[in-house]
């Protein structure tokens, strides 16, 4: 589910780098703010994000449409091939039971969880969740399970042996926490007995599944101290990855890793109608770097399952800039993710309530997606928040090319893109980044001077290392 609520700014805590506006072709700095993080250390109780995550990338599974079957059974058959397009985290959408009061659609909601310590028998049994992740582990890969701890299906268990923990009315019926999402009831967090109960449940995944972390739905209508103390409590148990569908700065100082950067995502959809200038992006940026922390890892996608259900697959909403965008959000300081079917360049939004099953076609994109996995895992200068290099913004001239450098130690890419519609020139003029260069799609070696003007077909990606 997806929630776009007001965001506070917590500017007050951090010090925003400006942006250099320099003459064309020369470089502009977008400094990290690594200085910062000390002074919020003084203020916070210090999580520590997980040391295998610094390199990593996500894939999101829906196993209900990911294969016709949609059991744990037929998915693990593709477990070599997701290794192998170079994933590391695998995300899956909720595998708990869902509710049969007041669903929606012939199925109903994934996020209407009935019974929270329960596997959903149309994937199969608990062993075989057990067994999976096992598998996922032997391979090198990560599993985080999505949990819904804002509300649950109406006939969730804990509505007999606990009403308590939930939201009433007047007349002491369960209510919906919105208007709309009327296949689901409200928790009540006043309730610290609801606190421990739902802690409780998320231990449980951890023993029992031997899972490494969670993300967590709509996190934002669930008061922060919540996710503070489950962090916590937690890591007790095992050191956990917390993915937080959320847009809000203070969630990273205790409780998460990674949050979700809508506003970079609507950003980008805008771009590619042509509705904002390609500049805008570097305001988003800015933005972030006021409102987050720098070991704060921002969630890079062109499309998840809320995106792909509601507002409509990454081709209806970027057109022919699909791959252009792709690179993008695997290039910029963040975390990248992929949905599943999008390596099958899958152009299809999937039903949310029903049975309707990926498009797999012959995996067209798995090369494009798997040289940026290799990109990414590869280059410490791509890598996730404070293991990753500085982002320096290049002006390429063009108003319509975007163009910077990462850079980490001796590791330097210099990614060049037209997110226009029209042919387009990257003129830059910068000596620093004379040297010999490798484009990673083309496989071609470049030598640049001082002087570099690139023409760019309409939607044209270069990606360059520093050789």
């Amino acid at each position: 589910m997806q929630l776009i609520n007001k965001r506070k700014t917590t500017a007050a805590l951090l010090i925003s780098p400006l942006l250099l506006l320099l003459s064309c072709g020369q470089r502009q700095s977008v400094l990290n703010n690594n200085e910062n993080i000390k002074e919020m250390d003084t203020v916070r109780n210090v999580k520590t994000v997980p040391e295998w995550t610094k390199n990593a990338s996500i894939y999101e599974v829906n196993i209900r449409q990911f294969t016709e079957q949609g059991t744990f059974k037929a998915f693990e058959k593709h477990l070599p091939r997701i290794k192998e397009l170079g994933a590391d985290i695998i995300w899956f959408m909720p595998i708990q039971p869902l509710g049969i009061k007041n669903h929606k659609g012939s199925i109903g909601s994934h996020y209407a969880i009935r019974d929270y310590t329960a596997i959903n028998p149309d994937y199969g049994a608990m062993d075989e969740f057990k067994k999976l992740v096992k598998k996922i582990h032997k391979s090198g890969m990560y599993v985080i399970i999505d949990w819904v701890a804002n509300h649950s299906a109406w006939d969730n268990i804990w509505t007999i042996g606990h009403p308590e923990f939930f939201n009433k009315d007047s007349e002491g019926n369960f209510i919906p926490p919105v208007p709309d999402w009327t296949d689901v009831i409200d928790f009540n967090y006043e309730n610290k007995a609801l606190w421990d109960t739902m802690i409780n449940a998320m231990k449980f995944w951890i023993k029992e599944t031997d899972i490494d972390g969670f993300r967590c739905d709509v996190a934002e209508m669930v008061t922060t101290e919540f996710w503070n103390k489950a962090r916590c409590e937690l890591d007790k148990v095992k050191p956990v990855l917390m993915l937080a569908e959320a847009e809000k700065g203070e969630f990273h100082q205790k409780a998460f890793d990674i949050t979700y950067s809508w506003k970079l995502m609507h950003t980008l959809n805008d771009i590619a109608k042509g509705k904002k200038p390609v500049s805008t992006i570097n305001s988003v940026l800015e933005w972030e770097k006021n409102e987050f922390l720098a070991d704060a890892y921002r969630m890079r996608f062109t499309s998840n399952h809320d995106e792909n259900s509601w507002n409509g697959t990454e081709f209806e909403r970027y057109g022919k800039g699909v791959k252009t965008f792709a690179v993008l959000t695997f290039t910029l300081p963040g975390i990248p993710l992929i949905y599943n079917g999008q390596e099958s360049a899958m152009n299809k939004s999937l039903s949310f309530f029903d049975k309707d099953s990926v498009v797999w076609d012959n995996y067209q994109y798995s090369e494009f997606y798997k040289t940026l996995f290799s990109l990414k895992k590869e280059n410490k200068a791509l890598w996730n928040g404070e293991y990753g290099g500085t982002m320096l913004k290049i002006n390429a001239c063009d108003t319509m090319v975007y163009a910077f450098m990462r850079k980490k130690e001796n590791n330097e890419i210099l990614i060049l893109l037209n997110l226009s519609a029209s042919s387009a020139i990257a003129e830059i003029r910068d000596k620093k980044l004379a040297g010999n260069y490798k484009e990673i799609f083309s496989k071609k070696q470049e030598i640049f001077t001082g002087i570099i003007n690139i023409p760019l077909k309409a939607w044209e990606y270069r990606v360059y290392i520093k050789q």
